[in-house]
């Protein structure tokens, strides 16, 4: 079934942002509670780099997310979704071959993920042949995509080498995930990566785990090529490293709920302050807020803070994730 035009959010000028990687159907509780007593859930979708472009879109900046879906009920939702939030899909294609990836969130217990074969771990370097990266501000990649296949990892390094030669700038989120490949093959990979991009976020618990980092400054140590290299430390606070400086910004202490897609909604929110050239303390902050907004709820995007807020109940927030 044919998604209609009114669906679709396109524009005819290149975004300023463009984010590519997997979304799938994201199942989750409809209140905060575990799957295994859960009655009802709800469906969204759920991918860090379309979390990305959602955050972004609703900030204000022309986004776009770019993507392959399964021809099925799933991926034509999905699409629909997506462009619901004002993001531009134009460059999301449907595979009548591959079904749609899908995962559960077990809120206070991590996250199920079936997306073995999916539509989007096909993709390659001609999924990105007609998108205009360069003309783009910001290209936003995760280390979700390399992870995915062999294709995946191929099509990553070839927006890589095309963003490097452009006046475009290459965002690059670590998001280390252990279910995907052994810390020995993603640690080389993913320094590799991040070495190569202008802005990267990591958080410091995925930072040790991959290369032994106990603080931002052993995180730098290890990634020195970046630009801007902003160091994510849960409920302690976020430190950005760039140009010779170093800033930190305290977490904004919050009553969580669930912490999956805090990691996203946190680089939308610097992302979009840094391309209305905000200083880097306004970039920091815009980045916690809108990871609050996410830890408030068991969604991954949540436009507005929820209108019965207690701050006596607020508490500090644990590491945020993405999915």
């Amino acid at each position: 079934m044919p998604d209609t035009a009114e669906s679709i959010a396109t524009t005819d000028t290149t975004p300023r942002l463009i984010t590519i990687g997997e979304t799938m159907m994201m199942l989750t509780p409809e209140y905060a509670e575990p799957l295994a007593t859960a009655r009802t859930v709800s469906l969204h979708p759920g991918g860090a780099e379309s979390n990305v472009a959602s955050h972004a879109a609703h900030l204000g900046i022309p986004s776009a997310w770019v993507s392959r879906v399964g021809d099925d009920v799933l991926g034509h939702r999905i699409r629909r979704s997506i462009a619901d939030h004002g993001v531009d899909i134009r460059w999301v294609s449907c595979d009548s071959t591959a079904p749609t990836g899908v995962y559960f969130k077990d809120p206070g217990h991590g996250v199920l993920y079936y997306r073995r074969g999916s539509a989007a771990s096909r993709m390659d370097p001609a999924a990105v042949a007609g998108v205009p990266l360069e003309d783009a501000a910001i290209v936003h990649l995760s280390g979700i995509t390399p992870a995915l296949s062999v294709s995946c990892a191929e099509l990553v390094d070839a927006v890589f080498k095309r963003v490097a030669l452009s006046r475009a700038s290459l965002s690059f989120d670590v998001n280390y995930r252990p279910s995907l490949w052994p810390v020995g093959a993603a640690a080389p990979a993913l320094r590799g990566l991040a070495n190569r991009a202008d802005i990267v976020f990591v958080g410091l618990d995925e930072a040790n785990a991959l290369w032994g980092c106990s603080t931002p400054d052993d995180v730098r140590t290890i990634l020195p090529d970046p630009e801007r290299l902003i160091v994510k430390d849960g409920d302690v606070g976020a430190t950005e490293f760039s140009a010779g400086s170093q800033m930190f910004e305290p977490a904004i202490p919050t009553e969580v709920i669930e912490a999956v897609g805090a990691g996203d909604a946190f680089a939308a929110g610097y992302l979009s302050a840094a391309l209305r050239d905000s200083s880097t303390r306004d970039r920091l902050r815009s980045g916690h807020e809108r990871a609050r907004l996410v830890l408030l709820s068991t969604s991954d995007f949540v436009a507005a803070p929820p209108p019965t807020e207690s701050a006596s109940r607020a508490r500090k927030t644990p590491t945020e994730r993405t999915d």
